[in-house]
């Protein structure tokens, strides 16, 4: 039971030492979820259309999928920019989701 105990405060010390990490976007041991916008192209702010492109992450270990700009452009049809917004959520580093939204026309 010690040795679990340990164990356990030992990685989470670990986790908590390795969030002190600079990233561009706020970033939580146990959850993270968050939306923050990326860029704004040329033009009002009104929109036709919206794609969306996403990755995962998984235990930290494996990350898959394409969330580019380009690959949410092509999913909406979309021909010209007017915004992007990217959204990230992971629970304590086992499964994480981001997407990239790219709106406009």
């Amino acid at each position: 039971m010690k040795k679990n105990i340990t164990l356990a405060v030992l990685l989470l010390t670990t986790m908590v030492l390795a969030a002190g990490c600079a990233t561009p976007f706020p970033y939580g041991v146990l959850y993270t979820g968050i939306k923050s916008p990326i860029a704004v192209g040329d033009g009002t702010i009104s929109y036709s259309k919206v794609g969306t492109a996403v990755s995962n992450s998984y235990f930290g270990l494996v990350a898959t999928g394409d969330a580019s700009i380009e690959t949410a452009k092509a999913n909406g049809d979309i021909r010209t920019i007017k915004y992007v917004d990217y959204k990230a959520e992971n629970i304590l580093g086992i499964i994480g989701t981001y997407t990239t939204t790219v709106y406009g026309d």
